[in-house]
């Protein structure tokens, strides 16, 4: 999964950095609103973590924006705040959920587990194609019964073919969704993780086609 991490206190922004790229998760961080704006218009994310509190403004008046630009992008808050006026008003504005600082670094990933499952209409959020089956969550893979052992960018490239089965994603487009801004990627660097994921998948039903020219879809016999 992409997230986008929107908080301005730098120990912390760290430690929920490194705690949510141990279990794969490719993350854009921001530490002022502007910048928040310009990450959310440029790429595609699957959660947003937002706090309220910013350099230049209030993380409400992203979040609001957020959802009149009809983005439904889930977004979970990190507030101090913990009066029940509060949440409330961060619901009515779009919040999918919140969490009041000082929080548990075990919690919010349980928040972000649920609010995705949510997402995806699951309450466990496993997906299948062809007899491939994929569990975001605990980062489980088997073919036909059987468990595979895939890397972290292995498994969110498969999980964005299997997520779209049939669509072409260009090489720019899996950049984008595999990699942070901030990450130095080479040109031949999707081409390395497709041949892996290609290699994991050769007893399976599925295959990775290539379109020249357009880039890549998953596809199943």
């Amino acid at each position: 999964m992409k997230f986008l991490l929107v908080e301005d206190n730098m120990e912390l922004a760290q430690a929920i950095l490194s705690r949510l790229r141990l279990d794969g998760h490719v993350i854009d961080h921001a530490a002022k609103i502007q910048d928040a704006i310009a990450f959310s218009e440029l790429g595609e994310y699957d959660l947003i973590l937002l706090d309220i509190m910013l350099p230049d403004g209030d993380g409400r008046d992203f979040l609001q924006r957020h959802r009149q630009g009809r983005k439904d992008t889930p977004v979970i808050v990190l507030t101090a705040r913990s009066q029940v006026s509060d949440r409330i008003t961060l619901l009515d504005l779009g919040a999918d959920d919140y969490v009041t600082k000082p929080f548990d670094h075990a919690e919010l990933e349980a928040r972000c587990r649920a609010v995705l499952r949510r997402r995806a209409g699951s309450a466990r959020n496993v997906t299948q194609v062809g007899d491939v089956t994929f569990d975001p969550v605990a980062g489980v893979v088997q073919v036909a019964g059987t468990a595979i052992k895939l890397r972290n960018r292995e498994l969110r490239l498969l999980e964005l073919f299997m997520n779209a089965p049939g669509q072409i994603f260009s090489k720019q487009k899996l950049v984008d969704r595999l990699f942070s801004y901030d990450e130095d990627v080479s040109d031949n660097a999707i081409e390395v993780y497709v041949g892996r994921l290609r290699k994991h998948l050769e007893t399976s039903s599925l295959r990775i086609r290539t379109s020249r020219g357009l880039g890549y879809s998953l596809e199943h016999d």
